[in-house]
């Protein structure tokens, strides 16, 4: 795993290895391309140039201020003791860091007023401890996702909204750095052989990197980012994201042991879901956690957390969560929670499901609760194991209770838009039975989705085993004249 003295190492390395022989290490960040002349005032396609505007635009720093970042942080690298810098406490390295930006601005022949220098120190310093122009958006605690589409786009989703975002990086080498920082903390490699990973950041933010030349407009950076504070029920029902009696019943659920698949399309909230219901899980059972990347943030102490390991370089040492299923088996789970399901580990999950470890939530990719079915068979599928239809289906009903289905609405507001639960066979066919729902009736002049959500009037079949666990729900909460 990269220290920051290995990071600030390869990154001086690679600023020397662009310098132009016989050039000054300044000249590729002074030079700009300009649009080619034919002489007589005209481009070379005939037509006038652009006229530089008389003002500069509004939307962020102006390139010169970005060809003065690159010149002064290629400039601080030959500075930095790297040998000192490992036995540094963070505010004595930030100290210090401050010191010597200080004396390189004092330096510099471009006048600059104090909140310039403040704002060249600041990014500088985030250059360097942290991951650079992307440090702001995260220490904006309203931003869900950041978006990274090559150097000069940076799109972020605020409040349930994508807009774009005035920040950008010098160049696609300046965001390839960042990226190996991202990657290289989590032990993992992005290169062009092996030119996709994923990787966490510290807070527990999911990272995918792609770079050429599989993305052809440059590198792309995508961050799911999760709250500092984790949202609880209640934030949920503040949200207007389910109602009071479904919480209640949701929570029963998890209580008694009953095997919960949250379904739903990508950015729904599924993950939030599921960390939000496995604090339900009382805290003196055993817990094994199964992810490709580390996103759960269980509050209980008796946890195991394992993490999928992709092939190295020579594509070899790969772990799959199908192997990471069979070994969590062997260390006496009382629930197993799978971050997601997508490949060949569901039948696993599904015989372990059925042979005693009840309790265990996990999530998938879909449409609709009847969709989440149809993608669990053809998942069985794809692990090689041919059942017969009716035998598969069987160990679906008798695997999974309920299915809790999310969605994202147009307004960028998430819904639990039904809860069924698997009731058994007719023939060859699940059948379920849907306890909540919601229904969208329109949308107001301002973009807000309008609905409500209601009770079907059908108390689940598990309403017994509720009660036999000592667990008393609201009265009336599946009568559908009552709505919250």
């Amino acid at each position: 795993m990269a220290t920051l003295k290995d990071q600030i190492g390869r990154w001086s390395l690679s600023q020397r290895r662009r310098v132009v022989p016989g050039a000054a290490p300044e000249t590729a960040a002074r030079e700009l391309p300009r649009p080619e002349s034919n002489g007589n005032g005209t481009s070379g396609n005939g037509r006038q140039p652009a006229p530089e505007p008389a003002v500069k635009p509004k939307s962020g720093p102006s390139v010169d201020y970005y060809v003065m970042k690159k010149k002064l942080h290629q400039q601080l690298l030959t500075r930095i003791d790297l040998a000192s810098i490992e036995t540094m406490s963070p505010d004595q390295l930030r100290r210090e860091l401050e010191t010597q930006l200080q004396a390189l601005i004092a330096e510099a022949p471009v006048p600059l007023n104090e909140q310039e220098r403040t704002r060249l120190v600041t990014d500088l310093k985030n250059e360097i401890m942290g991951l650079g122009p992307l440090e702001p958006l995260l220490a904006d605690p309203a931003i869900s996702e950041i978006m990274v589409n090559g150097s000069g786009n940076v799109y972020v989703e605020r409040n349930g909204r994508i807009e774009h975002s005035d920040v950008r990086f010098n160049d696609d080498q300046h965001l390839l750095k960042i990226i190996d920082k991202i990657v290289s903390r989590v032990g993992r490699r992005i290169d062009e052989f092996s030119p996709m990973a994923d990787a966490r950041l510290p807070d527990g933010s999911r990272v995918n990197a792609i770079i050429p030349p599989l993305a052809l407009d440059g590198p792309s950076l995508t961050i799911r980012r999760f709250a500092v504070v984790p949202l609880q029920m209640p934030d949920l029902i503040e949200k207007n994201t389910l109602t009071a009696p479904m919480a209640e019943l949701l929570a029963a659920l998890v209580r008694v042991k009953c095997n919960i698949l949250i379904s739903g399309g990508t950015g729904t909230g599924k993950t939030t879901l599921l960390n939000i219901l496995s604090g339900f899980i009382p805290h003196d059972e055993r817990i094994v956690t199964i992810e490709d990347t580390a996103e759960l943030q269980l509050q209980q102490e008796h946890v195991i957390r394992l993490e999928t390991r992709p092939p190295n370089i020579e594509h070899k040492g790969e772990v799959t969560m199908r192997a990471l299923v069979k070994n969590s088996l062997r260390m006496r789970p009382d629930r197993i929670v799978l971050g997601e399901v997508r490949s060949a580990e569901v039948i696993d999950m599904l015989q372990a499901m059925n042979t005693g470890h009840d309790g265990s939530l996990s999530t998938i990719h879909a449409n609709s609760s009847r969709d989440a079915l149809g993608r669990l068979e053809n998942l069985v599928g794809m692990a090689g194991i041919s059942l017969p239809s009716k035998a598969l289906r069987e160990l679906i009903s008798s695997s999974i209770h309920f299915i809790v289905q999310i969605s994202r609405m147009s307004d960028g507001t998430r819904k639990v838009t039904s809860i069924q639960e698997l009731s058994g066979m007719e023939g060859e066919v699940i059948t379920m039975q849907e306890i909540f729902s919601y229904k969208r009736t329109g949308t107001a002049p301002d973009g807000t989705v309008l609905g409500s959500f209601r009770a079907n009037g059908i108390p689940p079949k598990s309403i017994d085993k509720i009660k036999a666990y000592g667990i008393t729900l609201g009265e009336g909460m599946f009568d559908p004249d009552i709505n919250d």
